[in-house]
């Protein structure tokens, strides 16, 4: 006979961490191109950003990522001032470095080289362990008929739901 383990009361359901959470998201960014391939990058920030990122104050909506002296840059991103941080504050919009592997850098710089290629935000969050992490998409840019066609698809998915909800 297996021995018992003993029961110390309900078993609890697991709670997600509190330490992720979404900060900021590009919604419009599958819009505006078709995503390819995404990738999660490290961000470089001083103490008062990651305070002021907590607060959830920032956008990424207009930002872009590109690569210069080898090295992977996030571009015109906003993280609102913090006001306790005084003098050793930050600038708002200042070129924030990413943090990838070589090989994942040159992967990047060879899709880019590509025919209308960039690298669009899609997300900023706290990942599990409390760090800042960006969510990175090789996106080519959609033609206005592009996005005329996502829109009739999308459309005609919300109609079905709509009509599936009626009649189900």
């Amino acid at each position: 006979m297996a021995p018992r383990l003993p029961y110390f009361g309900r078993i609890m359901a697991q709670k997600s961490d509190p330490n992720s959470k979404l900060i900021a998201e590009n919604r419009q960014a599958r819009y505006h191109y078709a995503i390819e391939d995404d990738l999660e990058a490290g961000i470089v920030l001083m103490g008062s950003e990651v305070k002021s990122l907590r607060t959830g104050q920032s956008n990424i909506a207009e930002s872009y990522a590109s690569v210069e002296n080898g090295e992977l840059w996030l571009i015109n991103s906003y993280i609102a001032a913090y006001k306790e941080a005084g003098v050793f504050g930050h600038e708002e919009r200042r070129h924030r470095k990413l943090l990838v592997s070589k090989k994942e850098l040159s992967r990047l710089w060879s899709a880019i080289g590509r025919e209308g290629m960039t690298l669009v935000p899609l997300a900023m969050y706290f990942n599990d362990k409390g760090r800042v992490k960006l969510k990175l998409g090789i996106a080519k840019g959609k033609k206005l008929a592009d996005k005329r066609e996502t829109e009739a698809k999308r459309d005609w998915n919300r109609q079905k739901q709509r009509l599936l909800k009626q009649h189900g």
